[in-house]
């Protein structure tokens, strides 16, 4: 970690050191703002994140109920297309 106040006045070392295959993250205040990483670099998750990642992908691939029912694009949009009618179902 380094404050922003540091990485602005070692600018030109931090590149070279991340050219070199480290990482910064960069604070203000305390709290991270930013990562300065080597560009192209995949980034390597911890093993909390990537159960966290599966966690949402397995329920993004289930979906969440929300009580609609099976919808119908057609119906959808001439629902939208139309103008508001009281007697419509």
């Amino acid at each position: 970690m380094i404050s922003l106040r540091e990485a602005n006045q070692a600018f030109s070392r931090c590149i070279r050191e991340v050219e070199a295959g480290e990482e910064f993250v960069i604070t203000r205040k305390g709290q991270p703002v930013a990562r300065l990483v080597p560009v192209g670099r995949e980034r390597v998750l911890t093993p909390e994140q990537a159960a966290a990642l599966a966690r949402t992908r397995a329920r993004m691939k289930k979906g969440w109920d929300i009580g609609a029912g099976p919808l119908d694009r057609d119906e959808l949009y001439a629902n939208a297309r139309r103008p508001y009618d009281p007697d419509r179902r």
